[in-house]
């Protein structure tokens, strides 16, 4: 994953006001639709802990039949800002088999795209390939882009759900690899959704292992997420991940 790019001034009272905005909005509007469902707009920011220290990102997301436009900026003092659009759907070709295609631009010429294919019903096999221009890139999708994605997965009755698959560098010979363990659990109105990480290959720090995970919680209009990720984007340092938002 191409990195680059060195101070860029961020401004911290920007996340603390998006932050209290959307605790006012969250706790003023009443609960309704199932998990978003009657909410097509999202709005999330992260703040990235790191060891020195801190980054930030904001991203708005639309969502409506399948179909999801979103348009983001990240800023660090070490990376510094870039901003970001990208666009996915679903297909469905044909009773068991899904075509899911994306696209992806940002600031510093960067261009990435994508496609999956999920084959099968309740149980179901997921392959996928990544391209990207190799341009400067901050990537916040956390497994490597020029890859191939291969795993299976289980939806159940009530929304409970499990997949295992794997992220894998198929380009540039790192080695890189993430293995997912995902469960989503159901409960009373909302959902748990619990991420295992396992990654390895070359980093910025030398060969690697190294376990993460997440952990998202979410209602009917709003949500949270905490995550751990050890040498984030096979960089040399580990990161602690703090998001939350609001859907309308």
């Amino acid at each position: 994953m191409p990195r680059s790019g060195r101070a860029a001034a961020r401004a911290p009272w920007l996340s603390a006001l998006l932050w209290a905005g959307m605790a006012l909005w969250s706790a003023s509007s009443p609960a309704a639709g199932n998990m978003g469902g009657d909410h097509p707009w999202k709005l999330t920011v992260g703040e990235y802990l790191y060891a020195a220290y801190l980054g930030t990102d904001v991203n708005l997301r639309w969502r409506e039949a399948g179909t999801d436009g979103w348009l983001g900026v990240y800023s660090d003092a070490r990376f510094g800002t870039q901003a970001r659009l990208g666009a996915d759907t679903t297909i469905q070709v044909a009773q068991y088999l899904q075509v899911q295609p994306s696209l992806q631009l940002a600031t510093r010429g960067f261009a990435g795209a994508s496609v999956n294919v999920q084959l099968g019903g309740s149980w179901y096999g997921i392959a996928g390939l990544g391209r990207t221009d190799a341009r400067p890139y901050f990537n916040l999708n956390f497994d490597p882009n020029d890859a191939v994605t291969l795993g299976a997965g289980h939806q159940g009755e009530g929304g409970r759900s499990y997949a295992i698959f794997v992220v894998a560098d198929n380009r540039f010979h790192t080695q890189q690899r993430d293995w997912h363990l995902n469960v989503q659990i159901p409960d009373r109105g909302s959902h748990v959704t619990v991420d295992i990480l396992r990654k390895s290959g070359l980093s910025d720090a030398g060969p690697i292992a190294a376990w993460g995970f997440s952990v998202n919680y979410d209602w009917s209009r709003w949500f949270l997420r905490l995550a751990y990720d050890p040498y984030q984007n096979f960089s040399a340092q580990d990161a602690w991940r703090f998001a939350g938002g609001v859907r309308f």
